[in-house]
């Protein structure tokens, strides 16, 4: 069995050992037992991909192998991992481990809640470690079917509305994913689904039609820029987050929607980058209205976890913005910044969801004065907003100086008016950012309850300290991540520059 296959089996076999748990306590140590394992694998596989590559291992994918699973569409169980799978794999491993102890005190139905927890992370472990599009297309299904039902009934406030919308919305993305896909399989000659060999094939970037390449480009980027917030696509985000429970928000937002920017990178722009250079400019001004629109919302909001998801459109638009400007730079960091916003958004979802269980509110004109009433939630509260709006030392900061700077160097008027759009929500981004922390957190307590409540317990301590941790050693040692995902983001870079001369004949905004 390949290694990676690790990242599989242990949510396969965290299932049946929670489903035989009696009690809390017994559920509790398999999670705890289970996320520990998948972070040390995580850990494990970065520092020998690190070294594999030092020592001189070139391939574009390391560690593959592959299974016939079904011969007549020529699907396999292919996996093998880059340095932007190895990246993600990261950070789904530490969301899951830091979302384990944010779920402590899950009620009611914990044994219930944990199985699909783990049922939802073995869909984007699988997805991350895939190279077979088939495989890749069906762990990503595993990955969204299960957040219905944590919304809908583990959620708060209108929890089964918002579970029906992101359902409905995302299985839509998924229907036209599906078309794409087999569009893709069919238009390079129907001989193999593994993305490597359909990238590298006969006729190389070509091996596609053009007019082809056109057709099936938006329906395999919308289908992954449903998840990815992509405008206007992503009215499903802010009610889904807004619903979820605290751990369901921190795998939602900090991996599952990476999943939609992996997936237009690793598929949309990888295998149909003739599609990708004609169609580009559409995208762009689509996303840049994400990363604009997505911060002047977050303004208007009163509800904590509204601002936060509204945030997180910003965020996100930007990660597909930074794609689409088709350049190392600009891609390395648009990887940077969904490491970056995973774990920043991971973090504000889990203080949020501490805050509202004390309080049992997030309308900031409810809430002032938590400073001096939980000093450890508030200082993090801090921490992660100044990451949040890019200050310079937390990753934030690296990621969006990245995008910006790589974006600009496409030296024509359209991207780079485009490109000073963008840049405009880092503003609006300080705005919205500092006004929610000086309300919530300083003044004085005007609800004698809220003067009652106790800071954080000790397994809440440790899931914010790993996380800042995690934001700080990325904003001040970004170099190795760099390092790692400019590996993977070369290949699918030079593939879209080998046909970037063609189509900058017919496309007016390249």
């Amino acid at each position: 069995m390949n290694f990676l296959s690790i990242f599989v089996l242990i949510p396969l076999l965290m299932l049946p050992a929670l489903w035989l748990c009696r009690n809390i306590k017994g559920l509790r140590a398999v999670m705890v037992t289970g996320s520990t394992a998948l972070l040390i694998a995580a850990v494990w596989l970065v520092f020998k991909f690190i070294g594999d590559r030092a020592a001189g291992m070139t391939d574009e994918f390391l560690y593959t192998a592959s299974v016939d699973w079904f011969t007549p569409l020529h699907i396999k169980y292919a996996v093998g991992v880059d340095g932007i799978s190895v990246a993600m794999l990261l950070l789904s491993a530490i969301i899951v481990f830091t979302g384990t102890f944010a779920s402590w005190k899950i009620n009611p139905l914990p044994k219930e809640y944990f199985l699909w927890f783990i049922l939802l992370s073995l869909g984007v472990f699988g997805f991350f470690i895939s190279v077979d599009m088939f495989t890749m297309f069906m762990f990503y299904e595993v990955a969204l079917i299960p957040m219905y039902l944590l919304i809908g009934v583990w959620g708060t406030g209108r929890k089964e509305y918002s579970a029906m919308k992101l359902t409905l919305m995302l299985m839509g993305g998924s229907a036209f994913l599906m078309f794409g896909i087999f569009g893709i399989f069919y238009g390079a000659g129907g001989q193999t689904m593994n993305v490597f060999e359909i990238a590298h094939q006969t006729g190389g970037a070509h091996a596609i039609d053009f007019s082809a390449q056109c057709l099936f480009f938006p329906l395999t980027f919308i289908g992954f820029g449903v998840l990815g917030a992509l405008f206007p696509f992503h009215t499903w985000s802010p009610d889904g987050h807004a619903s979820a429970p605290t751990a369901v928000s921190m795998l939602h937002a900090g991996v599952l929607m990476k999943l939609g920017g992996y997936g237009c990178f690793r598929i949309a722009m990888y295998l149909l980058p003739e599609g990708a250079q004609e169609l580009s400019w559409i995208f762009l001004i689509l996303t840049g209205i994400s990363v604009v629109y997505g911060a002047l919302s977050a303004c208007v909001q009163t509800d904590l976890k509204y601002i936060n998801a509204y945030s997180s459109v910003s965020h996100c638009g930007l990660v597909l913005f930074a794609l689409l400007m088709l350049n190392n730079t600009a891609g390395s960091g648009a990887i940077m910044q969904m490491l970056s916003h995973g774990l920043m958004t991971a973090l504000f979802f889990a203080l949020i969801g501490m805050i509202y269980g004390r309080t049992h509110t997030r309308d900031i004109r409810e809430l002032s004065g938590l400073m001096r009433i939980m000093p450890f939630l508030s200082v993090g509260y801090i921490i992660v907003g100044l990451a949040n709006l890019g200050l310079p030392g937390f990753s934030g900061f690296v990621a969006e100086m990245t995008i910006f700077v790589g974006s600009f160097q496409n030296n024509d008027t359209f991207h780079r008016v485009l490109t000073i759009a963008a840049c405009s929500s880092i503003v609006v981004t300080a705005v919205y950012i500092l006004r929610m922390v000086g309300k919530i957190l300083y003044g004085k307590c005007t609800n004698e309850h809220h003067l009652q409540l106790t800071d954080a317990t000790w397994e809440e301590r440790f899931c914010v300290g790993c996380l800042i941790a995690c934001i700080a050693g990325l904003g001040l040692f970004p170099g190795w991540v760099s390092h790692l995902v400019h590996d993977g983001v070369a290949p699918i870079i030079h593939q879209l520059g080998a046909v970037a001369h063609t189509v900058s004949q017919s496309n007016p905004f390249l």
